[in-house]
């Protein structure tokens, strides 16, 4: 049982020993939900969502916060970061960073790390059951991806592309796939460029190296083929973390390409793809 001599505050965050708990946060999220799962399929998604051993990384690092806990976390999983280009963010500010989405957990600390100790500060849109992971939640803007984006979500996003932090972000939404042989991203949606524009955001391009296991792919592609369209291979992006210990990340930084060169001559959603294609480029 939970003590109060297991948790440590800061503010408002309270990091105990058992910070995360699968059940309370399907609950949280759809509590139908889990009252309809038996124990068995609870007790699995503890297994694969790694629940142990990230509530054991959360309080062992629970005096680290924002770019100090992304360090541990690294250091702790013996990652690798090779960064080229790195001279393409001298000069740059208030700007917006769009990569691809190899990984679903390392790669978006890669970037953290790497843009966050030379040009903080940064947020990070993320899916919101990041913010359950306290120690990073100050680097993270919450987006809601298994229903309608709340009035409050909007708001908070809109404030920070209209304010002077440097956004870093992943415009396809979804961990990369293996298409016709290839690990790639799928459709870059095209908000990116609209929030460039509107907010006079140059965009850098950023090409992140990595891939995840087999089964990860084989999973998403049978789920595509029997028509099932919750995103099941999601539940597996924390395993897939935890496969990658000792992995060496490689960061490709391009040029900046100005706001300005966004402009009626396409469609955005095809300016989306255009920048997708110079990041498989690099």
């Amino acid at each position: 049982m939970e003590t109060r001599s297991n948790k440590i505050e800061n503010g408002s965050l309270v990091i105990s020993e058992r910070t995360i708990d699968v059940k309370q946060l399907i609950r949280d999220k759809n509590p139908r939900l889990e009252r309809l799962l038996p124990g068995c399929i609870i007790r699995y998604l503890r297994k694969i969502l790694h629940e142990r051993e990230i509530n054991d990384n959360l309080y062992r690092n629970r005096d680290k916060h924002g770019l100090d806990m992304v360090d541990a976390v690294i250091a702790d999983f013996g990652a690798t970061i090779v960064v080229k280009g790195i001279e393409n963010l001298e000069g740059e500010n208030r700007f917006l960073l769009a990569a691809n989405h190899p990984l679903g957990g390392l790669d978006g600390l890669a970037l953290m790390k790497t843009v966050g100790r030379v040009k903080s500060p940064i947020r990070f849109p993320v899916n919101d059951f990041l913010l359950y992971l306290p120690n990073l939640s100050e680097l993270f803007i919450p987006i809601n991806k298994v229903g309608a984006q709340s009035s409050a979500g909007v708001r908070v996003l809109e404030e920070a592309f209209a304010s002077d932090i440097n956004i870093l972000y992943f415009p396809s939404g979804l961990a990369s796939r293996k298409i016709k042989g290839k690990i790639v991203d799928l459709e870059w949606k095209k908000t990116f460029i609209q929030k460039a524009r509107q907010h006079k955001r140059n965009i850098i391009p950023v090409h992140v190296s990595g891939q995840n296991s087999k089964r990860f792919y084989r999973l998403a592609n049978w789920r595509k083929r029997l028509g099932i369209k919750v995103n099941i291979e999601m539940l597996y992006l924390a395993d897939e973390m935890y496969r990658q210990k000792g992995q060496t990340i490689t960061l490709t930084i391009g040029k900046p390409i100005p706001y300005t060169f966004f402009d009626k001559s396409k469609k955005d959603i095809e300016w989306a793809e255009y920048v997708k294609k110079i990041v498989y480029s690099l």
